[in-house]
């Protein structure tokens, strides 16, 4: 018993580790970050598959609060702790649902509510009255946003059905 918990503690940390080097690099490169917060999400996923969902809502909790700790642009970390980071828990419980339409409304709703803060976020606080957020219409902006998130749930799914045929083997987790 003794050495699962250690095995776990061991996963979680190299896991949390993972995700905080994710993180940092999305604040100081500056290229690529929204690919590197989508992969700071996927140890969320590893860490429910491996020991459930309520240790995977511990690995988001501890790896938002080590990043607002250690990583110093704290506004950089905001997009992790508010859907990244969060989101395969989310998806874990929205697929439990088995009916991939429902699902996928279920998602889409999650996805434009927190883009919704966003844009509000961003208008009220970064831009002053008389700036436009694009130069083209925010439906447009919003659409391509939506097919940008279906796009990072299939590539989450393929992640998922990846470590769970090779990467788990391979790993020996």
């Amino acid at each position: 018993m003794g050495a699962v918990k250690s095995k776990s503690i061991a996963v979680g940390g190299l896991l949390t580790g993972l995700t905080l080097l994710c993180l940092f690099l999305a604040t100081v490169m500056p290229t690529n970050r929204l690919s590197l917060y989508a992969l700071s999400s996927f140890p969320t996923a590893v860490i429910v598959l491996e020991y459930g969902i309520k240790r995977g809502w511990v690995f988001y909790g501890a790896s938002s609060l080590l990043a607002l700790i250690l990583i110093p642009n704290k506004l950089a970390v905001v997009p992790f702790v508010v859907f990244f980071g969060i989101y395969g828990a989310v998806k874990y419980h929205i697929e439990r649902i088995r009916n991939i339409y429902i699902e996928y409304a279920i998602k889409l709703v999650y996805f434009n509510i927190w883009l919704g803060v966003a844009l509000v976020m961003v208008r009220e606080f970064f831009l002053d009255g008389n700036t436009q957020l694009a130069k083209f219409p925010l439906w447009v902006l919003v659409v391509a946003l939506e097919v940008i998130f279906v796009i990072y749930d299939y590539v989450y799914t393929l992640f998922i059905q990846y470590y769970n045929t090779k990467l788990k083997k391979m790993l020996k987790i």
